[in-house]
């Protein structure tokens, strides 16, 4: 049995990353603004918690991060965020002013059509057949495409030159993966509370609607659905950990002329990565339905902050694979053999 908790620190950095996105980053600067509390947020560190100490980062772990991540969803933060902080420490590591906040990343990974974020982003990460390539802003051409979200605009990207990467773009899809999961459940545990006080408040027929049976079942169901999903998320940032920690482990075995096996590990982290992200697109899903028929037709209103919650939900249950990819991949991993729940 595993018995997971998150630590003081870890906690103590997501309430502090809470904090100042609730001054910094209100449901008003959604509509005025398209990174509100960047600034803050890279005084903070907090672009550079997973780099390296040499590349000026705290060379903390996707697990350390992961309630802080959550905070992200559940503010709706604009901007490349997962892309930035996540994912270009593993892809663009020594890129001066990272950790700072200054540069902005955003990527197109296999399995993307679009690039999130990408007339923010000061370079640029493209997957090819070939390798992963390096793109500057001056060498991109942006298409804007119609998506689901007007916080985080989808883009078509094509480019002149580029610069090839000698990375690993599996460690870096992983973590993106996860970090997006993590973010769904901020989502979802946001849209849960506001129904829950819309419910509260709201009367029909001289009582609250959420004394009626089928609000309350609604609303339990969304509930059941992120406590099952969040230790998933957590399970996967584990995994994706312990990974890390395996290869570095294999790589020195191998130097010292030792065999190296890392197939099983590798195997299980993509499962439960999957397993993450399906469930917590889910569970943000069925939020966002039970919001609608919460709230009615105003939910869905321009008047109505509510709408940005709903658009975060759905976009970010299609990023990074949407719930029916990653729910075919986790049933390749059970049926063909892998059935360890804990490695």
């Amino acid at each position: 049995m595993t018995d997971f908790g998150f630590t003081d620190d870890q906690l103590a950095l997501a309430a502090t990353v809470r904090d100042v996105l609730r001054e910094h980053c209100p449901p008003a600067a959604l509509r005025a603004e398209r990174r509100p509390a960047w600034d803050r947020l890279a005084g903070l560190g907090f672009f550079g918690l997973l780099l390296p100490a040499e590349a000026d980062g705290l060379g903390l772990t996707l697990t350390d991060v992961l309630p802080a991540l959550e905070e992200t969803g559940r503010a709706c933060l604009p901007g490349p965020v997962v892309e930035t902080a996540v994912a270009a420490p593993f892809l663009v590591p020594g890129t001066p002013k990272l950790a700072s906040g200054a540069v902005s990343v955003s990527v197109l990974l296999p399995g993307q059509t679009y690039a999130p974020d990408a007339d923010l982003a000061d370079l640029l990460v493209v997957a090819r057949a070939d390798g992963p390539r390096l793109v500057a802003r001056e060498s991109v051409r942006l298409v804007p495409k119609p998506g689901a979200d007007p916080c985080r605009p989808l883009f078509a990207v094509d480019f002149d030159e580029s610069e090839p990467l000698d990375v690993r773009v599996a460690p870096a899809l992983r973590r993106a993966t996860v970090a997006t999961a993590a973010q769904l459940i901020g989502v979802a545990r946001e849209l849960l509370a506001v129904s829950v006080a819309y419910a509260k408040a709201r009367t029909q027929f001289g009582a609250a609607i959420g004394s009626f049976q089928a609000v309350k079942h609604q609303l339990a169901d969304v509930a059941v659905a992120v406590e099952f999903a969040a230790p998933l998320v957590w399970r996967a940032a584990l995994a994706v950990d312990g990974s890390a920690a395996a290869l570095a482990v294999d790589g020195r075995a191998a130097a010292a002329g030792r065999a190296a096996s890392v197939g099983g590990p590798a195997v299980t982290v993509e499962r439960d990565v999957s397993a993450a992200k399906a469930a917590a697109g889910e569970a943000a899903v069925l939020a966002a339905r039970a919001v609608l028929q919460v709230h009615g037709a105003i939910g869905y209103t321009e008047e109505l902050d509510l709408r940005f919650w709903l658009a975060r939900a759905w976009s970010l249950s299609a990023a990074y694979g949407t719930t029916a990819v990653h729910r075919e991949r986790l049933r390749t991993a059970i049926s063909g053999g892998d059935l360890r729940r804990y490695p």
